[in-house]
């Protein structure tokens, strides 16, 4: 069964993305195609980034990082919740980002945002960060504007249009988890888990 993580990547105390992770849970849970986890990076308490030597090597040094790398590696692809700050993805979704490498190579990802114009600049930053991950992101994108998809900018209320949009997105991302699976080494030297057999 292919595993997907919806990454929740802000950390601020009454953060808007909190309801809009729920809301792909939720509806995610109601699919029987693969399964959903939610990893909300604020549990993680990473601070800056402070391995001493670049994470590619995959030797890390503090547990923060081990439990971090543990908790994301074992994934087939990725939703990530972002907000957008100043035209761009909040700091702490990027520094959770940079402290892993080989984790995230060759899974997919996908993106739920929301934000004054939706969070669509964070995204284009975000597809950036992706790539050189080696993370292969779907065109499908749930965009979400304060105005249109939060009561009086703060109670998230999904439109049907943003319901639609979100099946799309979880079937593209679903799609090409397993598309992906055969260029990780797990896979490609025989060595896949139980659930996959």
């Amino acid at each position: 069964m292919i595993r997907i993580a919806i990454v929740l990547g802000s950390t601020r105390p009454g953060r808007l993305g909190k309801a809009v992770a729920d809301w792909v849970s939720s509806r995610a849970s109601e699919r029987g195609d693969a399964t959903f986890d939610v990893l909300d990076v604020a549990d993680f308490r990473l601070p800056l980034l402070d391995e001493p030597l670049p994470p590619s090597l995959g030797r890390y040094s503090q547990p923060y990082t081990k439990a971090w790398s543990e908790a994301v590696d074992g994934f087939d692809g990725y939703i990530f919740v972002t907000g957008e700050y100043n035209h761009s993805i909040p700091g702490a979704l990027k520094n959770a980002l940079d402290y892993l490498y080989k984790e995230w190579n060759n899974k997919a990802a996908g993106f739920v945002s929301y934000g004054s114009s939706g969070g669509i600049r964070a995204v284009e930053h975000l597809r950036g960060v992706a790539a050189e991950l080696q993370m292969a992101d779907v065109r499908a994108q749930v965009a979400l504007p304060l105005a249109t998809e939060f009561v009086n900018y703060r109670t998230f209320i999904p439109t049907a249009a943003a319901e639609t949009t979100l099946q799309t997105l979880l079937d593209q991302v679903i799609a090409w988890a397993r598309a992906l699976k055969i260029l990780r080494p797990d896979h490609a030297h025989g060595k896949e888990d139980a659930s996959a057999a």
